[in-house]
C-alpha cells in the first residue's frame, strides 16, 4: 500500500508522528470494513466497499463457516451449492460451505458431516458448533481483524469445547488472504480426537477448480435443481493441485506437505488458492485431504487414516486444556503462483 504525505501548511501543535498516524488510520478505514448483522447472522467483510467474504451462523448450517469467498476482482471461488446453486454444479455433501473448520470424531461425535440432510434419529451421533459471540472487530494498516467465540455441542446442548478463532482479511495489489488462528479449549471433561480422515480445516471449491472428471454425478441444472447426468462436461474445468512436495492432482491426497497450491482459471481469470501450514500446528506437516471433485482440506489430526495404519496420533485434551492451530490461505487472480512464491508465503508464515 503507497503511502504518500503531501505538507503545503505549517499545522500548529500536530507532529509529523500525528500527521501519519492519522493517513494511517484514514486509509485503513477506507479501505477495510466489518459490518455485523445479527439479525441475519452474518459478519460482512469488505474492501473498499466491495464484498470480501462473509461470517455467517445460520441455524441449518450446523457450523459457522466464511461464505462465499471472492478474488479481488469479485470472482467466487467457492462453491454456492445448497446456499446459492449456480448452474452446473456438483450436488453432494451439503456440509462442504465455504471455508469451515471442524472434525469427524470428537468423543465420539461426528462434527464434519452434520447438516440438514442427517435423518433426525441419527442425530444422537453428531455435534454442532454454535456461534456465541463476536469478541472483537479491527481495522488496522495492515486488514481487517475478526475475533469470534463459538461452542462446539453434544446433541443435547452440552458444551464440550470452547473455540474462540482470529480471522485477519487482508489485500495487496491482486492477492486476498485469510489468517486463521483458532483456539480450542476442553471443558468439563477430557476430549479426543480420534485419528478420523475428515477434517479439519475446508474449503469446498468453484466447479471451475475442480479436477475433470469422467464420473457420471449429481449436478444444478440452469434452474438450480439436482440432475444426474451420465458423464461430466468438463468444459472450463481447469483445477489441479501441487504440493510442496512436488506431488499433483488427486495424488495429493493422503501425503504431508508444508502446502497446496490449487492452480485453475475461471472465465479467463487465472487463480490460485493456497492453503499453508504452519509449523507450530499439532501433527505438522499436516496431511491433505484433497480431492479432485471440490473438497480442500488439511487435516493433521488423522494420521492413521492416511498412512494406512503406519502412524497414529489420536490427539486428546485434557479437561481445561488447550490447543491452537493456525493457517492462512491466500487467494491470488490473474496468475497461478509458482512453487517460489508459494514457499515464499509459506516461509513469511511461520516466520511470524
Amino acid at each position: 500500500m503507497k503511502r504518500k504525505l503531501i505538507f503545503t501548511y505549517h499545522l500548529k501543535g500536530i507532529s509529523l508522528f500525528a500527521l501519519c498516524a492519522i493517513s494511517f488510520t484514514s486509509v485503513a478505514q477506507k479501505k477495510y470494513a466489518i459490518s455485523e448483522r445479527p439479525d441475519e447472522q452474518r459478519v460482512d467483510i469488505t474492501v473498499d466497499g466491495k464484498p470480501f467474504t462473509s461470517y455467517i451462523y445460520p441455524d441449518d448450517l450446523m457450523k459457522p463457516v466464511l461464505y462465499p469467498l471472492r478474488t479481488s476482482k469479485g470472482t467466487l471461488v467457492t462453491r454456492g451449492w445448497p446456499l446459492d446453486p449456480r448452474p452446473g454444479e456438483r450436488v453432494d455433501h451439503p456440509h462442504h460451505v465455504g471455508m469451515w473448520f471442524n472434525y469427524g470424531n470428537v468423543n465420539g461425535l461426528d462434527f464434519w458431516n452434520n447438516s440438514t440432510a442427517i435423518p433426525e434419529d441419527k442425530k444422537k451421533d453428531y455435534g454442532t458448533i454454535k456461534h456465541v459471540a463476536v469478541k472483537n472487530k479491527e481495522i488496522n494498516r495492515d486488514g481487517a481483524i475478526l475475533e469470534v467465540e463459538k461452542d462446539w455441542q453434544t446433541p443435547e446442548g452440552k458444551t464440550l469445547i470452547k473455540e474462540t478463532t482470529k480471522y485477519t482479511f487482508r489485500e495487496a495489489d491482486n492477492q486476498r488472504s485469510i489468517e486463521m488462528d483458532t483456539k480450542l479449549t476442553a471443558q468439563d471433561e477430557d476430549v479426543s480426537f480420534a485419528d478420523n480422515k475428515e477434517g479439519l480445516l475446508g474449503i469446498r471449491i468453484a466447479r471451475e477448480l475442480e479436477h475433470p472428471s469422467k464420473n457420471p454425478e449429481i449436478f444444478t441444472d440452469a434452474n438450480g435443481n439436482p440432475t444426474k447426468v451420465a458423464a461430466l462436461n468438463n468444459d472450463n474445468v481447469t483445477g489441479k493441485y501441487r504440493s510442496s512436495e512436488g506431488i499433483e492432482r488427486d495424488n495429493v491426497w493422503g501425503t504431508r506437505a508444508h502446502w497446496v497450491n490449487l492452480m485453475g482459471k475461471i472465465n479467463n481469470e487465472p487463480i490460485s488458492i493456497l492453503i499453508l501450514d504452519n509449523n507450530k500446528n499439532i501433527g505438522y506437516p499436516t496431511y491433505w485431504h484433497a480431492r479432485g471433485y471440490g473438497l480442500f482440506a488439511a487435516n493433521p489430526l488423522g494420521q492413521k487414516e492416511f498412512s494406512k495404519g503406519k502412524e497414529t496420533l489420536n490427539f486428546n485434551l485434557k479437561a481445561g486444556e488447550s490447543v491452537n492451530f493456525k493457517y492462512k490461505v491466500i487467494i491470488n487472480s490473474g496468475s497461478n503462483l509458482t512453487d517460489d512464491e508459494a514457499f515464499k508465503a509459506f516461509n513469511d508464515f511461520v516466520g511470524k
